[in-house]
């Protein structure tokens, strides 16, 4: 009996990819999860606004959308600047993680809330910048 190898069906950045989507959704998510056996207190308070606990549900969606609209950003730059995408969406994820942290800073909420949050932002972006541009060949 000889074993036969079996071409994969999905491509291999394809599937770095869709890793780098799914840990940073899972990430943060953990993060989150980590904070809430800590005893974290997820109730920020917003000026103007109600005081609403951060869940895990909204974690979940707001990460996985970041990740597909950063999925979808890269795509449009490959498809427009080929050779310097992936630098240039790096500096924009980079930039945009950045500016994704001052609403964590301004906003009321203890000091738990605000490390794992913050720390959740950080979990989403590490994954997809390390795992959704090309790889130099």
């Amino acid at each position: 009996m000889t074993a036969t190898a079996h071409p994969s069906t999905v491509n291999p950045p394809l599937r770095r990819r869709a890793l780098g989507v799914a840990a940073a959704v899972l990430a943060p998510a953990l993060v989150w999860v980590i904070g809430a056996i800590a005893g974290v207190d997820y109730t920020v308070v917003n000026p103007g606004q109600p005081a609403f606990v951060v869940g895990l549900a909204p974690v979940v969606i707001f990460s996985l959308g970041s990740a597909l609209v950063g999925w979808l950003g890269l795509v449009v730059l490959e498809r427009l600047v080929r050779r310097h995408a992936a630098v240039i969406w790096t500096a924009l994820a980079a930039a945009l993680t950045l500016l994704s942290l001052i609403p964590v800073v301004a906003t009321e909420a203890s000091v738990g809330a605000k490390v794992a949050l913050g720390v959740a932002h950080l979990a989403v972006a590490a994954p997809l910048v390390a795992l959704l541009p090309a790889r130099s060949r």
